[in-house]
């Protein structure tokens, strides 16, 4: 499925692909610094009970994003 959508919609144990990141300035930069880029394949470990924060993994690197930084990254070929 190529349809695009955000990071924050996605469940646990998806995995999906980085489409664009929406964020500027030092967030855009520290997500970029971790790995996190247009093509990086992403997977969703955690997600809290209210979908406030979630953790996924990049390459060999846990994040730990609030919900309005998951919602600022769009994925595509979520599997």
């Amino acid at each position: 499925m190529n349809t695009m959508t955000l990071l924050s919609a996605c469940t646990k144990g998806g995995i999906a692909t980085v489409v664009k990141i929406n964020a500027t300035g030092a967030l855009k930069q520290r997500l970029i610094s971790f790995g996190l880029m247009k093509g990086v394949d992403i997977m969703m470990l955690e997600c809290g009970l209210t979908k406030s924060t979630f953790e996924i993994k990049v390459g060999n690197v846990n994040l730990a994003l609030r919900r309005e930084e998951a919602e600022l990254i769009e994925v595509c070929n979520v599997r």
